[in-house]
């Protein structure tokens, strides 16, 4: 593997000395047609734990458009329909005894499906060299959080696919309405790894896409989005676990009796596409948050934007 070698690993460890010095946004490439992107806090402290989340972009999008960004006129929508770097931000007021640290995950065809068809050695690429990064960070302890949106849960289920047990440096993973590549193969991982690791949480966000029309046409069948493919995953974890029920005005959520795991399921009374507001409206500050003493303080998960003032 080209990640492996001697003068990959050296590039990389030079990167990160001069980013704890100088700078808290860089990129670089690796794997020849992949996109590293990190934003780390400017005030890096060894001495605290860091959380190092792996974000892996959506289709079609770039690492900017991801991060976003105030808009102008005859700016590209893409830029105002994420905005994870002022999430991230935000994030980082609520966990100012952490470093907190995001991996922009792209790669040249801005989708992580095509990606892997293209690399059929991705089950040993992927695990590969989400260790290498994170190995990067030195710290009191490191967590590895798994997030995306979209196509970007294709690099996690690539992720899973590789490993014959989820290892307890991984404590949350995060669907951000992008689990289409779950089956039931997945399941007894995912069981392992939440009974048996210490700290772990897995949180899915997903819109009821299987009545979803665009131009009057579904946007996918029955069974091939994130509506049907979560619910199926939580059907599996009930058989295990038991969860708690409730709703609002536009939710349904589940959430074990620990708040372990959390599904978030948006109705879709319109037959509309919500894909990516379940980002925008606090998605990402919600998928690193729920489930913790910082869960919904100073923010609510499908509401107004809570960031907004943190946009660059």
């Amino acid at each position: 593997m080209r990640i492996a070698t001697l003068s990959c690993f050296f590039v990389l460890h030079t990167f990160i000395s001069f980013c704890q010095g100088l700078s808290s946004i860089d990129s670089f490439r690796i794997h020849g047609d992949i996109k590293i992107t990190i934003d780390k806090p400017t005030h890096y402290l060894q001495s605290q734990k860091t959380v190092i989340t792996f974000f892996a972009l959506p289709n079609g999008n770039s690492t900017e458009q991801t991060m976003g960004k105030k808009m102008q006129p005859g700016d590209d929508w893409h830029f105002d329909i994420q905005h994870i770097k002022a999430q991230t931000k935000f994030i980082r007021q609520q966990l100012p005894n952490k470093n907190f640290v995001v991996i922009y995950l792209e790669n040249n065809y801005k989708s992580w499906p095509s990606w892997k068809q293209k690399h059929p050695d991705f089950r040993k690429e992927i695990p590969h060299f989400v260790d290498s990064l994170a190995g990067l960070f030195k710290s009191k302890q490191n967590e590895i959080y798994l997030n995306g949106h979209s196509g970007g849960g294709s690099f996690i289920f690539g992720y899973l696919a590789g490993v014959e047990q989820i290892p307890s440096s991984v404590k949350r993973i995060s669907f951000l309405d992008s689990d289409y590549g779950y089956d039931s193969s997945y399941y007894p991982k995912f069981k392992n790894w939440l009974q048996n690791v210490k700290g772990t949480a897995l949180n899915v966000f997903a819109y009821n896409d299987s009545v979803a029309l665009y131009n009057g046409k579904p946007v996918v069948s029955a069974t091939g989005g994130t509506w049907y493919r979560s619910r199926l995953l939580l059907s599996h974890l009930q058989k295990d676990i038991s969860f708690n029920r409730s709703s609002t005005d536009s939710l349904i959520i589940y959430k074990s009796e620990d708040k372990q795991m959390q599904f978030y399921f948006k109705l879709n009374l319109n037959r509309g596409i919500y894909h990516t507001q379940q980002v925008e409206l606090n998605g990402f500050i919600h998928s690193v948050l729920c489930g913790t003493k910082k869960d919904s303080k100073k923010y609510s998960y499908y509401s107004a934007r809570a960031y907004s003032d943190l946009i660059e």
